[in-house]
C-alpha cells in the first residue's frame, strides 16, 4: 500500500524547510578566535546551534580560517582512539614537510600541549596547554613550527587532527614528553606512553629544524 500523495507534499515541504533553516544556520555561523600567550597559536570557539533533537556547528569554515590567519590549505585528516591516562607526543614534522594541525575532541577530553621550536621566536621552549573536550567543542591551531602532544583524560577518547602537510616518516621529529625543562603538568600519575615516544631527546639535547 502506496503513502497517499499528501504524504509526499509533506515530505517535500519538510525537505524544503530543512534545507532553508540549514542555509540560515550556516549564514549565522560565526566562531570566536581568542589568542594565547605564544604567538600563533589560536583557540576557537564555534558557535553551536542547540535543540530538543541535539545539536549542530561548522567543525571547519575556510573563509572564516582565513579571516583568523590560518590560510594554509589542509591536505590530511587523521583521527586516533585513546584511554585514559595515555600520551602521545611531543611530535613535529620538519621542514620541508612541516604540519600545522587544527585539532579537536569528538568523544571525551584530552588536555593538548604545544611546546614552541621556533628558534626565533620570543617564546622558543615555552609550551602551552588546553582542555579540548567533546562538552566544550573548542578546536586548536597549532602552526608549524610546534612540537605537540597531548594527554587522554577519559576513556575511548576519540581525537580528530586537520593536517597542512601529508604524514612523512622521515622527517618525524619529537621530544621528550616528561622533560622537567619543559615543565608540563601532566594529570595522569602512571601514563601510557609508547616506546617509541619514551626515547625522544631532552630539550637541551635538541637541535630544532626551525
Amino acid at each position: 500500500m502506496y503513502p497517499p500523495p499528501s504524504f509526499f507534499h509533506y515530505l517535500h515541504i519538510n525537505k524544503l524547510f530543512s534545507a532553508r533553516f540549514l542555509i540560515i544556520a550556516i549564514k549565522l555561523t560565526t566562531v570566536k578566535i581568542t589568542t594565547t600567550p605564544i604567538e600563533g597559536i589560536l583557540i576557537i570557539e564555534p558557535q553551536i546551534f542547540r535543540d530538543s533533537r541535539g545539536y549542530f556547528f561548522e567543525s571547519y569554515n575556510q573563509d572564516k580560517m582565513f579571516e583568523a590567519g590560518i590560510n594554509l590549505n589542509f591536505v590530511q585528516d587523521n583521527q586516533s582512539l585513546s584511554q585514559k591516562g595515555a600520551v602521545r607526543g611531543l611530535h613535529f614534522q620538519a621542514p620541508p614537510f612541516e604540519q600545522g594541525k587544527l585539532v579537536r575532541v569528538a568523544q571525551g577530553a584530552v588536555k593538548d600541549v604545544v611546546v614552541d621550536i621556533r628558534k626565533n621566536s620570543a617564546t622558543y621552549g615555552q609550551h602551552f596547554d588546553i582542555n579540548l573536550t567533546a562538552e566544550n567543542q573548542l578546536m586548536f591551531w597549532i602552526p608549524p613550527g610546534f612540537a605537540h602532544g597531548f594527554e587522554t583524560l577519559e576513556d575511548n577518547t576519540i581525537f580528530l587532527y586537520k593536517c597542512t602537510n601529508m604524514y612523512n616518516k622521515a622527517s618525524e621529529g619529537g621530544l621528550f614528553w616528561n622533560d622537567p625543562a619543559i615543565g608540563i603538568q601532566w594529570q595522569t600519575q602512571e601514563p601510557i606512553v609508547s616506546d617509541k615516544d619514551q626515547i625522544l631527546p631532552l630539550f637541551k639535547d635538541f637541535t630544532s629544524p626551525f
